[in-house]
């Protein structure tokens, strides 16, 4: 037994199976170059025998990948065998991957006898290893096998040639003392049980997969079978970013550790969510948006003592630049004068109390407080106007092309125009806007949802720009669509005019700046 955990994605093969999350062909090349550049020792690039479209992928995998070894599922079947090996032939390290369900209920779907059955595996393990040396045999539904029949075509299929032999829970029924107990058995009772090596898979149903596979290994296996943000059938997969840190963050009790570079995570834990369709939930282990937040006071407080007290892994080890303070209603006056002073404003007890109160009053009505409405409060005696003001827009969309938007604004108190081209009304209207009042901000964000129902509704839309770090959001409601979404894209380059001033150097913070903040 060595230490090292070889990390399996199944990410363009199990994880595209999610309802919905079909990836084109350009997206799972994008995808299988970042798992490859990332230290990923297989990527299991797809189905061949599945369509056209599935094998040309996998084919061009093959052919790209630099390091990782490329791996293909083909059933227990010389024609998928053959498919599959002609697609990842063309790979430096190629991998055939064939599988069969050995428990009772799936050795019902093909009918077959368990004698007929284990003649099968014997017979496909031997045709795969004639065309590749690196061979991986499945038993789908394992921890639902009889565990004599289990332990029969274990030994049946690394006889027959197998390198790898992998033990799936495929519903995610077990539990991680049993898959702990069932590969140690497997290595320690099966004739050649040494000499191949064990890997798990293991779905998400009982949400055990992570700690299911983490016990395997604990058991002896040393190959992960996992997805980038546990995507997969039903209630998914395990997460590579969930092993890779857990092995990593607690090497004392599990030390194992893998080639994956970890700081290299969250950047392909976005990309799938965009190429997939699948946003990754708030509060997912690692990769979640609220990851790495800290909302209530007594963590926000604890976090800017000492970032140990409240997490476990910095948010460098992942690739993210830094944690977050989110401010909403459980955050204290530590982490408000903290975010204040990021904002340029450095407040006395005394002003700190009133404006606290104030954040507090805000809090109740928002979910989450963003750094443009700490402005706000700050500015709320303010004169200043909004610099940007829409006068009229008409906007030309609809099939036949281009969609065109003319604009009126006042900027400064000084009326221009604009006529510009998009790629549907909206961007054209946003396009418009840039012509007059240039800018170099990022669209983050851009929601509509309907306040009302009927065609009649009226949108609520938002926006979130990002301009050299500085972060401003704008709203806005319409019956037209259009209008409510260029009045907030407006809206939050106002914004954003504010914070480039606030933060710009030498500002004058308007007289609240106090030597004794740190107090």
């Amino acid at each position: 037994m060595t230490d090292r955990v070889l990390i399996f994605d199944t990410t363009l093969r199990d994880g595209e199976q999610s309802p919905g999350a079909t990836m084109t062909h350009a997206e799972k090349l994008e995808i299988a170059g970042m798992l490859d550049d990332m230290g990923v020792d297989i990527i299991e690039a797809g189905f061949p025998i599945a369509s056209e479209g599935d094998f040309a992928a996998v084919a061009a995998i093959a052919k790209a990948s630099r390091n990782s070894t490329i791996c293909g599922l083909s059933r227990a079947n010389f024609k998928d065998i053959d498919r599959c090996w002609e697609a990842v032939k063309h790979a430096a390290k190629p991998r055939i991957h064939t599988f069969i369900g050995t428990s009772e209920l799936h050795r019902a779907i093909p009918n077959l006898t368990m004698d007929q059955m284990a003649e099968r595996i014997h017979d496909c393990v031997t045709h795969a290893r004639n065309l590749c040396e690196d061979v991986q045999w499945s038993s789908m539904d394992a921890t639902r096998t009889e565990w004599d029949f289990l332990k029969r075509t274990v030994e049946i299929a690394i006889a027959a040639g197998a390198t790898t032999i992998n033990i799936p829970d495929t519903v995610g029924y077990t539990a991680p003392v049993e898959s702990a107990d069932l590969i140690r058995r497997l290595i320690a009772e099966c004739e050649g049980g040494t000499d191949v090596i064990f890997a798990t898979h293991c779905h998400n149903d009982l949400g055990m997969a992570t700690a299911n596979s983490l016990a395997a290994v604990e058991g002896g296996a040393r190959q992960i079978e996992c997805t980038i943000n546990g995507l997969g059938e039903r209630a998914g997969n395990t997460a590579l970013e969930e092993v890779v840190m857990a092995m990593k963050v607690r090497s004392d009790i599990m030390p194992f550790h893998s080639n994956v570079d970890s700081k290299k995570i969250m950047a392909i834990s976005r990309r799938v969510a965009t190429v997939s369709g699948f946003p990754v939930q708030f509060n997912k282990a690692i990769v979640g948006k609220n990851a790495f937040a800290h909302e209530s006071g007594i963590h926000q407080d604890g976090m800017l003592k000492n970032a140990e007290t409240f997490e476990i892994m910095r948010p460098t080890d992942v690739g993210l630049t830094e944690t977050s303070l989110v401010m909403g209603k459980h955050s204290g006056r530590a982490a408000l004068r903290s975010k204040l002073l990021e904002l340029g404003y450095e407040l006395a007890d005394n002003q700190l109390a009133d404006v606290f109160v104030r954040f507090k009053e805000l809090a109740d009505r928002k979910k989450e407080v963003f750094e443009d409405d700490l402005v706000a409060l700050m500015r709320q005696n303010d004169a200043v106007e909004d610099r940007i003001k829409l006068k009229s827009l008409r906007v030309v969309c609809g099939t036949d092309g281009p969609q065109t938007a003319d604009i009126v604004l006042t900027i400064d108190g000084v009326e221009k125009s604009a006529s510009t081209s998009g790629d549907g009304p909206v961007d054209s209207a946003f396009n418009a806007v840039k012509a007059l009042f240039d800018h170099k901000a990022r669209l983050q964000l851009y929601q509509v949802h309907a306040v009302t129902e009927g065609t009649d509704a009226q949108a609520t839309v938002s926006v979130r720009l990002e301009e050299d770090g500085r972060i401003a959001t704008g709203q806005s409601a319409d019956t037209d669509t259009v209008v409510a979404s260029t009045k907030a894209y407006i809206n939050a380059l106002n914004r954003l005019i504010v914070r480039r001033e606030k933060t710009a150097p030498d500002h004058d913070t308007k007289g609240v700046s106090y030597k004794d903040v740190g107090q």
